[in-house]
């Protein structure tokens, strides 16, 4: 039954009270709870609203929320990165979609009870849940423009509030109010919402297909190659791969089942090879630029992915390499801009030993070259990433000797961004680029020349990304979220 404040003129779902959990898993199931109750109420009344008399007061629902207090600095494991409070004190955040967030959630629950040795608080919290999150997931029901209703939505219903969607907390500006807890968790609900929604609609596939690993690519040669063995992997019954997604959300199990392709392609076509725990690897195609490498992975960290890998293609820059060499970042010169008001460009972007061992093994694995003799093939060092695809045609004397001066090795547009957006998120992250072009030594990217290089390199730089993000898998997570990616005063959920 609703329960109406007839002093606010708000009526609200009746829901439990606060309740405390010793036990990860009862927690979440709390949380699940609080969140259906809520969600079905607004469904229920939104929809009568729209089919008949719009009501004369609000109708409201709250997110749930995780709510920690804590009294003394707890000894924790000081390997860990993640899993426990910064210092004593409340510490909450807002919850959506715990149903997707399950794992995730029970694990960093649990870290805190081991790690606290106090109880978890599972409650309603203040905040509102707008409406159009609310029936997000009901294909059913559909929010009106404003105007096209009978009544005003805004009159009745809440509606996102950006002034509450931010990313203060993970760029390290949070500022809260007096008597407030102090953040639990790098997003809150309607952060995470309103990256829900978007990626549905940049991707054309559902949240809850995307994998812990996420492969990110700017051509759509890698795609086909992605799927053949994709398939290769549902014929292999101990691959450990259980489904493929492609974009439209078509799902696939067998391998010799035809895919249905969309007559048009979303801005980020993207595809997902599924284990049953989340454990397997998405493919984004991003496109060309650094705004795509942003808007991609500004809506992907709220899924708090395990790594996130660029392999796409790049200009070299030294004579002594050839076109289907790879390289191997170690650094970023930082000129796509996309990032500057949100992480400055003095913020050093540092290579994470993990990911960068496991490129450098599947590199030597697929090419069966090691030591001394990979060096053939592939080079460390600086890539630089321009906001400009035609810099050549510019007078390029400054942008060349940035270029020699900062050692870099090679030039393309988004690996800077998802680097950066990777340190800024805490998701570690790599680069394995190939080059496709050498510019500054006359070797332009041309029809026929790219058709050769695409058919012998696309393949086998597709399948070091996967042998890379295979061998992360193994990884425990404990060991992949580096420290390095933590500061000062961080959440405890990763």
């Amino acid at each position: 039954m609703p329960h109406f404040d007839s002093t606010r003129q708000i009526s609200t779902p009746d829901s439990p009270g606060p309740q405390e959990f010793t036990s990860a898993r009862d927690a979440v199931d709390q949380l699940c709870l609080l969140y259906d109750q809520a969600v079905k109420f607004l469904c229920d009344e939104f929809n009568a609203a729209m089919l008949g008399s719009p009501p004369r007061h609000r109708i409201r629902a709250y997110y749930p929320e995780i709510r920690i207090t804590t009294t003394s600095f707890a000894k924790i494991d000081s390997r860990l990165a993640f899993g426990h409070v910064a210092e004593p004190g409340t510490h909450a955040t807002t919850i959506t979609r715990p149903d997707l967030f399950r794992h995730y959630l029970e694990q960093q629950i649990g870290l805190l009870l081991d790690n606290h040795r106090v109880p978890i608080c599972i409650q309603l919290s203040d905040t509102p849940i707008p409406v159009h999150f609310a029936v997000a997931n009901d294909p059913g029901i559909s929010v009106p423009q404003e105007g096209a209703a009978d009544f005003t939505l805004r009159d009745v219903f809440d509606v996102p509030d950006l002034r509450i969607t931010s990313d203060d907390i993970v760029n390290g500006t949070h500022q809260p109010t007096a008597g407030a807890p102090e953040p639990l968790a790098p997003f809150t609900a309607q952060r995470v919402d309103y990256s829900l929604a978007r990626l549905t609609h940049y991707t054309a596939t559902e949240p809850e297909h995307f994998q812990n690993h996420v492969l990110f690519t700017n051509y759509q040669f890698y795609v086909s190659e992605f799927e053949s063995y994709a398939r290769r992997m549902l014929a292999d019954a101990d691959s450990g791969y259980t489904e493929f997604v492609s974009t439209g959300n078509v799902v696939i199990t067998d391998p010799d089942e035809e895919i249905a392709h969309p007559e048009k392609l979303p801005q980020m076509p993207t595809y997902h090879l599924k284990r049953a725990d989340g454990s397997g690897i998405t493919l984004v195609n991003i496109g060309v630029g650094p705004s795509n490498a942003k808007t991609a992975t500004d809506h992907i960290a709220v899924l708090r992915s395990h790594a996130w890998l660029m392999v796409g293609h790049c200009a070299g820059l030294r004579n002594s390499q050839s076109l289907g060499d790879f390289v191997l970042a170690h650094a970023y010169l930082r000129e796509d801009g996309v990032l500057d008001a949100d992480l400055p460009g003095w913020v050093p972007i540092p290579a994470l030993a993990e990911i960068q061992i496991a490129l450098e093994q599947a590199v030597a694995e697929v090419t069966q070259l090691e030591g001394y003799e990979l060096k053939r093939v592939m080079r460390t060092g600086t890539v630089a990433s321009f906001d400009n695809r035609n810099w050549e045609l510019r007078d390029h004397s400054g942008p060349v000797q940035r270029l020699s001066q900062s050692r870099a090795v090679a030039l393309d547009m988004e690996s800077a961004t998802i680097a950066a957006n990777g340190f800024r998120f805490r998701v570690p992250y790599g680069t394995l680029l190939c080059v496709s072009d050498k510019p500054l030594h006359g070797e332009l990217k041309l029809p026929g020349m790219a058709s050769d290089f695409y058919k012998s390199q696309v393949s086998r730089h597709l399948m070091i990304g996967i042998r890379a993000m295979e061998s992360l898998a193994e990884m425990p997570l404990e060991r992949l979220h580096s420290r390095k990616l933590r500061s000062f005063d961080e959440t405890a959920f990763l």
